[in-house]
């Protein structure tokens, strides 16, 4: 929407200029915006026309060709004129009634002027009129932009500025926020049931854009009890990431150019206010990532370092210790988003569940990853508390959250000494993540075989057993484009069921003993033997690790 500020086609027809001038067409757009007055001297004039125009011609210019006046009172309507003032005569006697239909059609005033009022005693006392609304309007948003500021300075709240804008704009007003992550509702003065229906139109707009949106304002018109109001959306941006919107409608009052430059404002000193949080944000979220990799660190002056900021955190030297790591990626539902944000909001709300849970931790937000290091007394209920913990997390993710995740959750050790145990294991956890593929979740405790072949310290002989084993069936189906691998994971997955193994390779059964017999002699080693078939077993799994 352009920013139009002026006075509307009634106000014009109320001035003393107009008197004997009337409205003959086009009475649904009464309420449109002049923001200047143009005189037509030749057709070619839709070629410099502005939006918000009221455009002044004769009867004359127009020529008693019906097609072409319609075609050019179609044309001014497409450039979003304000409307058309005519000199009908004494150049016609009147319009043609299609024209006037067509007019009525798309809502664009015609207006019939006066024949013996000069277009100058028109012009000027409009531009008058303009100007002095627009100096009104320009001192009302000097108040207003005052009074955003002074609640800034003041270290007031985002609810403050609210009030200024509902205050102001006189219609229904709701702002959502990703962070902080707040609604504030201003529906005061339309009926209850009217009520919900804004506020599903307002969830609507999040649910038909699936989270995706342009830095951009948003004007559109809405159904709403069986009208059509006008509504506005002004976005809240910062660092180039949308952090919320601002919703109005016109319910009351028609919204106009005022009330779009006071959304801009309120939009503009909200982005001030978040960027005041985020930058608080960042520096404690600088201090967590320090305090963690000190009690990380091999370091015995880190560390000691580290136990100078317990008291802040809670935590004491006894305390029972987990770490998780949450690992993101962006979603196409999230697009709009980049990494950090993402943290943050998800910092801010994993925090929220920890308050919630009662649960004493730390949230640390990293470019591509969050760390959650728990703390326990040991009297507490830690496993349940975890499980509790996590369900709260998974339910997040896959309910509100549009983000791709994998979570790592490392054992719960005693001690500040196995902190930077519980986070390796964390990370071993990540890791099976993408091996097991079957879930989001993995706690270290359930690796099973795993942790043996997710450990470091023994990987070059891990790596010796695959190389002595099943690499050499790898290379051989790179090679001659078999599926021998593939043959032989079904074969463990199927409990060395053949006829299982038919059906769901989709392969003759003769196929799969001859595959078998192959597979035998490229490694040699044979799944009816007992510990040829645990060393198969094994490979396999090494291979998802390797892989992954």
């Amino acid at each position: 929407m352009a920013r139009q500020n002026g006075i509307t086609i009634e106000d014009v027809l109320k001035m003393e200029c107009m008197e004997r001038s009337k409205i003959i067409a086009g009475f649904g757009g009464i309420k449109n915006t002049v923001s200047r007055v143009n005189i037509m001297a030749d057709p070619d004039i839709l070629n410099w026309v502005s939006e918000g125009e009221l455009l002044l011609t004769t009867a004359y210019a127009l020529t008693n060709d019906v097609e072409f006046q319609k075609k050019f009172i179609l044309s001014c309507s497409q450039k979003k004129l304000s409307g058309l003032g005519i000199k009908i005569y004494p150049y016609i006697e009147k319009l043609d009634e299609s024209v006037i239909e067509l007019a009525n059609s798309i809502s664009f005033p015609i207006i019939d002027l006066y024949y013996a009022t000069p277009f100058s005693e028109i012009i000027t006392p409009i531009f008058k009129e303009i100007f002095n609304k627009q100096t009104i309007l320009l001192q009302r948003l000097e108040n207003v932009h005052e009074s955003m500021m002074n609640i800034i300075l003041k270290g007031g709240s985002i609810e403050e500025i609210i009030n200024v804008v509902y205050e102001n704009i006189k219609n229904p007003v709701i702002l959502k926020l990703n962070y902080p992550e707040k609604s504030i509702l201003k529906l005061d003065g339309v009926e209850e049931d009217t009520k919900e229906k804004l506020k599903k139109n307002f969830e609507e707009f999040y649910t038909k854009n699936k989270g995706i949106f342009e830095k951009k304002f948003y004007e559109s018109v809405e159904r709403i009890q069986g009208k059509n109001v006008s509504r506005m959306v002004m976005p809240i941006v910062v660092k180039n990431t949308i952090y919320g919107h601002i919703f109005s409608w016109a319910m009351n009052t028609p919204l106009g150019g005022f009330d779009l430059s006071v959304l801009e404002i309120a939009s503009t000193t909200m982005a001030v206010e978040i960027l005041k949080l985020l930058s608080l944000r960042e520096a404690e979220n600088t201090h967590k990532i320090e305090f963690i990799e000190d009690l990380c660190s091999n370091d015995e002056k880190r560390k000691k370092k580290a136990e100078g900021s317990f008291s802040i955190y809670n935590f004491s030297l006894e305390d029972m210790f987990c770490y998780i790591i949450v690992k993101i990626k962006r979603s196409y539902k999230k697009a709009d988003l980049n990494l950090y944000s993402d943290n943050i909001y998800l910092s801010n709300i994993l925090e929220e569940i920890l308050s919630k849970l009662k649960l004493n931790g730390l949230v640390v937000g990293r470019k591509d990853q969050i760390d959650i290091l728990l703390c326990f007394k040991r009297d507490e209920d830690v496993k349940r508390r975890i499980n509790v913990f996590k369900d709260e997390v998974l339910d997040l993710f896959n309910k509100k959250i549009f983000l791709e995740y994998k979570i790592g959750v490392g054992r719960c050790l005693k001690g500040i000494e196995n902190i930077e145990k519980s986070f390796k294991e964390a990370q071993k956890s990540i890791r099976a993540v993408d091996i097991l593929n079957d879930r989001n979740i993995v706690l270290y405790d359930n690796l099973g075989v795993y942790k043996l072949l997710c450990n470091e310290e023994i990987k070059d002989e891990i790596m010796d057993f695959y190389r002595s084993t099943i690499e050499v069936l790898d290379d051989y189906d790179i090679k001659k484009s078999t599926e021998f691998v593939k043959t032989l994971k079904t074969y463990f997955e199927c409990n060395g069921n053949l006829k299982r193994m038919s059906e769901v390779l989709y392969t003759h059964y003769n196929t799969i003993l001859y595959r078998l017999q192959r597979i035998k002699e490229i490694t040699g080693l044979d799944v009816e033997k007992e510990n040829d078939r645990l060393c198969l077993h094994l490979a396999l799994k090494i291979r998802d690790v390797i892989k992954n």
